[in-house]
Order: C-alpha cells, then sequence, then structure tokens
C-alpha cells in the first residue's frame, strides 16, 4: 500500500522500537564533481550509505543483525549552497541472522560513527575509482584535468586527508514520531515560502540560519540571477528517486520481514533506549550546513594529524 507521497503506508511499515537517525556527508570539495555528474554521484551516495550502514551493522562485534531503513537525498544547505547528504532513519535494532528473533542494539549509538564514517570513505573512494574506469564520470571545465587517470588518482589521495561527517542524533520515539518525523523531511525542498522575505530591485532577501554561529537567524540577499543559480543547483536529474528503502523494508522483503519483525517485537518486551554515553553538544558544535549535533570523538595534535596522513596515504591504492 502507497501513502499519497509515494512511500509505502508508514503504518503498515513502523516498528515499535525508538529510531535513530544517521546522516551522511559528502565532503565539500567532492561538490563540483557532483554536480556535473549528479545522477551517478546521488545514486552512488544511496548505495554506499546503505551499504555501510547494512555491513557494519551485520558485524557480530557491532550489532550482528540484518536492519531496515529509510534514506532520503538532500542536496542544500541553509544558505542554498550545494551540500550533498543523505538521511537514514533507522529502527533500533534489526532480524538475527538465522531470522529468529529481534536483536536489541547494546549501546547508545546504535552503531559507532567512527567506524561508519571510514567504511563510508572508503566505500565511496572505491565506487570513484569504479566509475573512472569504467568512464562513468564527466569532467567539464575547471574539472578536465581530472580526466587524466594521475591526476584523477592525487585527487582521491586528497580524499583521505579528512575524516567525512557521519552523525547519529538521538534515538527518538517510536511509530507516531516516525510518521512525524518522514512528513517533515520526504516533502523538503531547498527553499521554502516562509523563508522569502522581499523581491525588489532585482534582488531576493530569504531567511537562514547560521549554524557556524550558535543557530543565529540571519537574512541574505542576493541578485536574482544568483537566487536561480542556487536554487537550480538542487534539482534532481529527470525520474530520480530520492527516497529509498534499504534491507528489510526494500520491496522484495517487506512484506515478509516486516511482519516477522513486529512478530518478533511482540514477544520481546521492549527495552529502554540506551542512555546515550555523550553529553548534549552546545551550539558551536552544531554542523555549519544541517545543524545536526556533531560529537567530538578525538582530539589530535598538530604532529599526531601529520602523522596519521602520512600513514593513510601509504596505503592508498593507487592503480
Amino acid at each position: 500500500m502507497l501513502a499519497s507521497n509515494g512511500l509505502p503506508n508508514a503504518r503498515k511499515i513502523s516498528l515499535d522500537v525508538p529510531y535513530f537517525h544517521v546522516v551522511f556527508t559528502l565532503p565539500h570539495n567532492l561538490s563540483a564533481l557532483a554536480l556535473q555528474n549528479k545522477k551517478v554521484f546521488y545514486d552512488l551516495l544511496f548505495r554506499v550509505s546503505a551499504g555501510t550502514l547494512i555491513e557494519v551493522a551485520a558485524d557480530p562485534k557491532h550489532l550482528g543483525a540484518q536492519i531496515g531503513f529509510l534514506s532520503v537525498l538532500h542536496t542544500w544547505g541553509q544558505n542554498l549552497q550545494h551540500h550533498p547528504h543523505v538521511h537514514c532513519v533507522v529502527p533500533a535494532g534489526g532480524i538475527a541472522p538465522d531470522h529468529s528473533h529481534w536483536v536489541h542494539p547494546s549501546t547508545g549509538f546504535f552503531l559507532p560513527v567512527r567506524v561508519l564514517s571510514k567504511v563510508f570513505r572508503g566505500k565511496f573512494v572505491a565506487g570513484l575509482k569504479s566509475l573512472f574506469r569504467k568512464r562513468g564520470l564527466s569532467f567539464h571545465g575547471s574539472l578536465r584535468s581530472l580526466a587524466d587517470s594521475k591526476s584523477f588518482r592525487c585527487f582521491l589521495r586528497q580524499l583521505f586527508r579528512k575524516d567525512w561527517v557521519v552523525y547519529a542524533k538521538r534515538p527518538f520515539g517510536g511509530p507516531e514520531h516516525v510518521l512525524h518525523y518522514l512528513a517533515q523531511y520526504t516533502h523538503r525542498v531547498a527553499i521554502s515560502n516562509h523563508r522569502l522575505i522581499a523581491f525588489q530591485d532585482g534582488q531576493v532577501t530569504f531567511r537562514w540560519k547560521d549554524y557556524a554561529r550558535g543557530n543565529k537567524k540571519r537574512t541574505m540577499t542576493v541578485s536574482v540571477d544568483e537566487f536561480l543559480r542556487r536554487f537550480l543547483l538542487h534539482v534532481l536529474p529527470r525520474a530520480f528517486v530520492r527516497i529509498r528503502h534499504f534491507g528489510f523494508l526494500t520491496n522484495r522483503n517487506r512484506a515478509a520481514l516486516v511482519p516477522l519483525c513486529q512478530q518478533f517485537l511482540m514477544e520481546t518486551p521492549r527495552e529502554r533506549p540506551p542512555t546515550l554515553d555523550y553529553t548534549r553538544p552546545s551550539s558551536e558544535w552544531l554542523c555549519p550546513m544541517c545543524a545536526a549535533p556533531m560529537i567530538v570523538i578525538e582530539k589530535l595534535s598538530a604532529q599526531q594529524i601529520r602523522l596519521r596522513s602520512a600513514e593513510r596515504n601509504s596505503f592508498v591504492d593507487t592503480s
């Protein structure tokens, strides 16, 4: 059964467990290449983020279960600049490998964000290498030099010099909360009408939140041409599907596995959401583009950063 927004009826597929919100973000230095290759880039972002969650969740060291989740593509930040990222709404837990019971997460993070970040980066770079070998990428304008294999390998090595941003928000409530949450995220466009303030003298003024400075509300005025340029950055390729299901929520698995999950959860008393072992971040630790809270995982000295960078570069495959 499909809802009016093209999603399966959320009440039919929701589970009586807390849900996690995990976000995978592409680094800024991939933005230009992504804009020249929207369809393959966004498709790769979907596949790699989903593959990362599924692989890490299946590892017995973390969850050891088959999970299911919904992913939604967003390509914008508050100022309408290009900022591709995928929001994943994930039930807290999964089905045991032998389909005998429901597996509850044992940690507050559900899956470790540091592991997710490394696996995500490795899989995405591998995907870019594969696309390049198959001539699946286009290079135009200032990126034309990347068509050379040596230049492209050098470009890929730079992607290992920084950790990629993956974060998980605190778990939120069960099915009722998920319905409200999905309504917010699946219908969003780059900018809504209530943020538009004025259009006069060839200028557009709109509201935006400056997440890098404590969620401060600001206004921005740009020319009509610049406003349209920014808005059109987020037009997706024709017929591109921006809401996708994975794991036990895919079309082919949903009918059999969702009722099984619901049965297991009825048989097993619902556990309280585990207490997260990090304090609520202050406004200065919000993502400057998405406003999601960021978590300090580790602090490194300048010398440690140089050493880790050298170690990573020594293991990068340059083939």
